[in-house]
């Protein structure tokens, strides 16, 4: 399991176990009352309110977010189920622009009467931060949509499967690991449905359904001789999908030294492939440290992506906005307006997209009522562009925000998030096999591990979950304690290789998380198998 999604999932685990006492992440709920909804003509009119109260207390401009967020975890350890949590936050945002600055205010009290006290109240805060703040804000237009709408292209709703198959389903997972010699086994089952609508002075009301699942699971394998144990995880992606994610079909297998998944997932077959892998490790060699030729499975490059891509594109870290949370980005102002800043080989193609199906992005309107689009970052190995929203786009010399905004939920202000972004597979005809037969020295790299990267998202460490040593375009053997080095530049410099689109499969991350006060944001990354020439491997064993 990624690190950032154990501690997000474990904590809501923890949580699950003392219900009902769950106030603080949202209010639980009988599964039943998931598949309620709210009548957008309901929608609307609370929407009204807020719109004709802050016009009338003086703001120039007003955008109201009507929020419900459906949450469900299921999560079973061994022989036992850990937690069964149903969770409902039901809210009004309200953000206006008054005097040139901007105001926030939330309630959920959702009646007619506190909602326009609500909107009152942001207007407040805007005149009073317009006291303090020099520089009015600068919003690219954006034409109204009128009444529109917009739903997760799905097939089962993950809501209207009973809990009990969820259930059936990870207790059978833990059955196969057990039965397969693991020692220890986690397997868990999250499903989100935000259900947002959104309103605003320029004429748009947008009623969004949003879906995402994310299945994981890990288990550990101890071998009582030597005392040593080795774990392995989930080879899932989380998705923007309903359960079908759950229904594997033959062409969604990906075969190779381990069966990977895309579109579809099979969470029994990948479960006893984890415990036959997690046996190996215990005897697998320890790698030598050196230089290699790297073949990224995408179940591993897209966390490389994420972090080396997605954040050092975000505009507000790249002016400095973001500092206090992970930093800022080394793609500085000045890279861009060279227009031949070289990010990475001729190769690299990157794009940022909120379109793309069944990814954990994939929306047709941001938090700030921008139609979603995809655009160019790296353009043939150069730096094109950032991410942004409405009132960046005039720093960059845009004419319309790239509909990069979100919130995580009705109680926060929205702000710019990563959208998907991901590596363009090659054009020419290129299977795993035939890039690896082309390697002399070096390691093919599955799934996600650890990492580390610096202030500026430039010098970094990345490990993964699975390593296989190639030797004279052959797979030697699995390999243990791997990690390797390298900074942005250099990194995406040295790739030479990318499989075509047959490859091409989605990672990403179920809660990326960014701002002061923190929230967290759904994304993916795409990308098929890529070779990296020439990086520097460490052997991350502890030495005693």
């Amino acid at each position: 399991m990624k690190r950032k999604d154990f501690l997000y999932l474990s904590g809501i685990g923890a949580s699950a176990l003392l219900l009902p006492d769950f106030g603080a992440f949202a209010n639980p709920i009988d599964p039943l009352q998931a598949l309620e909804k709210i009548d957008v003509k309901i929608k609307k009119e609370l929407a009204d309110v807020a719109l004709n109260a802050a016009k009338a207390k003086g703001a120039s401009y007003t955008d109201v977010r009507i929020g419900r967020y459906l949450n469900q975890f299921v999560s079973t350890r061994d022989k036992r189920v850990q937690g069964v949590a149903n969770t409902e936050s039901f809210g009004v945002g309200i953000r206006v622009i008054a005097n040139g600055c901007w105001g926030f205010a939330a309630t959920n009290t959702v009646t007619k009467e506190s909602i326009a006290k609500t909107a009152e109240q942001a207007v407040a805060v805007a005149k009073a931060n317009a006291k303090i703040q020099g520089e009015a804000v600068q919003l690219a237009p954006q034409k109204g949509f009128g009444e529109v709408s917009w739903k997760t292209p799905l097939e089962i709703n993950a809501f209207e499967v009973p809990i009990k198959e969820k259930v059936d389903l990870l207790m059978n997972v833990n059955d196969i690991a057990i039965q397969n010699g693991a020692n220890f086994v986690n397997a868990a089952l999250f499903a989100v449905n935000e259900q947002k609508y959104f309103a605003s002075t320029d004429g748009s009301y947008i009623d969004q359904d949003i879906h995402r699942i994310y299945p994981t699971f890990g288990v550990t394998v101890i071998d009582r001789a030597s005392g040593k144990f080795k774990t392995q995880s989930a080879l899932s992606s989380p998705m923007g999908m309903g359960y079908e994610y759950m229904n594997a079909r033959p062409e969604d297998k990906v075969a190779g030294v381990i069966t990977r998944y895309k579109n579809r997932y099979d969470i029994l077959g990948d479960v006893k492939e984890a415990t036959r892998v997690a046996k190996e490790k215990i005897t697998a060699k320890s790698v030598e440290a050196g230089k290699y030729d790297l073949v990224l499975d995408p179940s591993h490059l897209w966390l490389t992506i994420h972090e080396s891509v997605g954040h050092p594109t975000e505009l507000d870290r790249v002016l400095g906005y973001e500092a206090n949370y992970a930093g800022t980005s080394f793609l500085t102002l000045d890279k861009w307006q060279s227009k031949n800043f070289k990010f990475g080989s001729d190769k690299v193609n990157i794009l940022a997209d909120k379109t793309q199906v069944g990814s954990l992005g994939a929306v047709g309107y941001d938090d700030e009522g921008v139609k979603c689009k995809e655009w160019n970052l790296i353009k043939d190995g150069v730096l094109v562009n950032y991410q942004t929203i409405r009132d960046q786009a005039h720093i960059i010399g845009l004419k319309e925000s790239q509909g990069c905004c979100y919130a995580q939920g009705w109680n926060d202000v929205q702000f710019q998030r990563m959208p998907n972004v991901s590596l363009e597979s090659g054009k020419a005809k290129l299977s795993v096999d035939e890039m690896i037969k082309d390697v002399e020295k070096g390691i093919y790299i599955i799934g996600d591990g650890s990492y580390s990267i610096d202030q500026q998202r430039y010098n970094f460490q990345f490990g993964g979950q699975l390593y296989y040593e190639i030797k004279d375009g052959k797979i030697a053997g699995m390999l243990n304690d791997v990690a390797y080095q390298s900074n942005t530049q250099e990194f995406w410099n040295s790739c030479s290789a990318i499989c075509d689109e047959s490859d091409y499969r989605l990672g990403g991350s179920f809660n990326d998380g960014k701002g002061q006060p923190g929230q967290s944001s759904a994304v993916s990354h795409g990308s098929s198998t890529t070779r990296f020439n020439g990086v520097n491997v460490i052997n991350t064993a502890r030495k005693i």
